[in-house]
């Protein structure tokens, strides 16, 4: 060994004098430094004596086992391809409907549902500060009746369905789980996820209601009645994605997640659930940005850091509870609105860089999304994206191919570094939520996003058809645009909603959410039976806000 190793510093130094140099000599490289989005410095060559003390069992290991590097599963794509979720809602539940169906009858496998925002923030249609906004940037869904129409004619029994969904997650799901005992289809039937991810929400993005600590009850009330009633639903994605495009970097998207995630095992742990009752059904979801190694290996180094804080934080005694599961979905922020034809290749290698890595699930952003909703012509394209990777490239045939690799592998513990870094300062802070209300997470995020945009008003990042390689082509014509007609028409729909349901139903009902909120007891419940007696979203978040209240960050950071 020591042989090999004389014999490899000779060679490198012979290499270093012979070529390296009088190549430099002769034209230099193009940049002084070359980094990663996260500041690991790229080395001209990896070698073995990169891995120096690379443990390969402890380290990688085999697919399937722990820590869980190359992937969840012993088999992964050999067995099974990725679930093919593509983000869509827009309008009314009608519209959203033909759109799902269009999407499953092409080859789509998942679900995956977006809200507009007076959904997400737990406003009905009709309230003043919705105006403007019903269906525009996702599926308006204010009562039990919108979510029959958008489940219309697809088989919840044999679908999974992911909702992007945070500070009404609870009613969302309840919503989902009415339609589904109306259909008689058994709760223990239902797949899916909803987000309910809200520590995310006050680092990066902003759809919030209540304050950290409200919200983080709700939360585990929802651990709880699921792991019992819900068993195969996936009751969190701990999202880094928003984190991602809010311009963290990925070492930051890597530990700013996880730190997250830690938050929720400790609350729900500390509101008596065990672990291994409700760790296996956490899931994740990651953004897939430009740096195609760099991306692989957080995810891989995602998956190992998971499994040892759960197993040697946590105590987790069920692999299962080890096991990180994502959702991947390309970097909307990468989009640009200039040359939207060169989206399609920045979304195809985004895409391979997260089947790489071993996601679960994936979505493809459609290359008009800079602009507008995707239309369903290009919203159709990034579908295909996925399905020409899965059936025609052969990446899947072998698992984790990249892995042994010198840079992938110095990469993933680097990024594993980098992470562990900031998880120990949030530590020192008082963990995620502390950090939050002193603003760490989001200073850390917009410096990031400062020297990303510096780079790029500079020409140190190269944007092609942004700031190089420009020809000032006028943007597409034919894009998305959602009927200003549909927010009269919920607005109208929710009138007939209060109208014709039993009033003193919905109002108890609300009455037990306001009781329950304020003196203690699992929220689900009578979530779900406030939204049974046809009660609206609005409503039963008004009956929250009346006990935790509203968060304003000036006032609380």
């Amino acid at each position: 060994m020591a042989e090999q190793e004389r014999t490899l510093a000779e060679a490198r130094k012979n290499w270093d004098d012979k070529r390296v140099a009088p190549a430099l000599k002769r034209g230099g490289e193009r940049r002084e430094k070359f980094a990663t989005s996260s500041g690991i410095e790229i080395k001209r060559e990896y070698d073995p004596e990169d891995l120096n003390g690379f443990d390969f069992l402890g380290d990688l290991g085999f697919p399937g086992e722990y820590p869980f590097t190359r992937g969840v599963q012993p088999t992964m794509y050999r067995g099974r391809l990725w679930t093919m979720r593509q983000y869509a809602g827009f309008g009314d539940a009608e519209e959203s409907n033909r759109r799902y169906r269009y999407l499953f009858a092409n080859g789509q496998t998942g679900l995956s549902v977006a809200f507009d925002l007076p959904t997400q923030m737990g406003r009905d249609p009709d309230h003043p500060l919705a105006r403007g906004e019903v269906g525009r940037v996702g599926v308006s869904i204010a009562s039990l009746a919108d979510m029959e129409t958008l489940l219309a004619e697809l088989p919840l029994d044999k679908i999974s369905t992911s909702m992007t969904i945070n500070a009404t997650a609870a009613t969302l799901l309840a919503l989902y789980l009415a339609v589904a005992e109306k259909r008689g289809v058994a709760w223990d039937k239902v797949n899916g996820t909803i987000q309910n991810d809200v520590l995310k929400e006050y680092i990066a993005r902003g759809t919030y209601i209540y304050p950290p600590r409200g919200s983080m009850r709700i939360i585990t009330d929802i651990f709880e009645f699921a792991s019992k009633e819900v068993p195969n639903w996936n009751t969190i994605s701990i999202s880094g994605y928003h984190i991602r495009e809010a311009g963290s970097t990925a070492a930051q998207e890597l530990a700013f997640t996880l730190a997250d995630g830690i938050a929720y095992v400790e609350a729900a742990v500390k509101a008596g659930l065990k672990v291994d009752d409700f760790a296996s059904r956490l899931s994740f979801f990651f953004n897939v940005h430009n740096n195609f190694f760099e991306e692989i290996a957080k995810y891989r180094a995602a998956r190992r850091m998971w499994a040892r804080i759960m197993k040697e934080r946590f105590g987790a005694k069920d692999e299962r509870s080890m096991m990180m599961r994502f959702h991947a979905q390309t970097a909307g922020s990468t989009l640009t609105a200039q040359q939207v034809e060169n989206n399609v290749v920045r979304v195809t290698l985004q895409a391979l860089a997260a089947v790489l890595g071993g996601a679960q699930s994936l979505h493809t952003n459609s290359k008009d999304e800079a602009l507008a909703l995707p239309t369903e012509n290009s919203v159709l394209l990034a579908l295909r994206t996925q399905q020409v990777i899965a059936h025609e490239s052969d990446v899947t045939d072998t698992i984790d191919p990249l892995g042994g690799s010198y840079y992938l592998e110095t990469l993933t513990a680097e990024l594993e570094k980098k992470a562990n870094e900031y998880l120990n300062t949030i530590d020192d802070l008082g963990g995620a939520v502390a950090g939050i209300e002193r603003g760490f997470q989001q200073r850390e995020i917009h410096n990031a996003a400062f020297i990303y945009q510096r780079e790029i008003e500079t020409k140190a990042r190269i944007i092609v058809g942004v700031n190089e390689f420009t020809t000032g082509d006028a943007p597409p014509g034919d894009i998305l645009k959602v009927n200003p007609a549909i927010e009269e028409k919920q607005c109208a729909r929710i009138a007939r909603v209060r109208a014709e349901r039993s009033q003193p139903a919905a109002a108890a009902a609300l009455d037990r959410v306001e009781r329950t909120a304020r003196e203690g007891g699992n929220l689900m419940p009578p979530i779900i039976d406030a939204v049974r007696s046809y009660a609206t979203l609005g409503e039963i978040a008004d009956a929250m806000r009346r006990v935790f209240g509203e968060y304003h960050p000036n006032n609380e950071v």
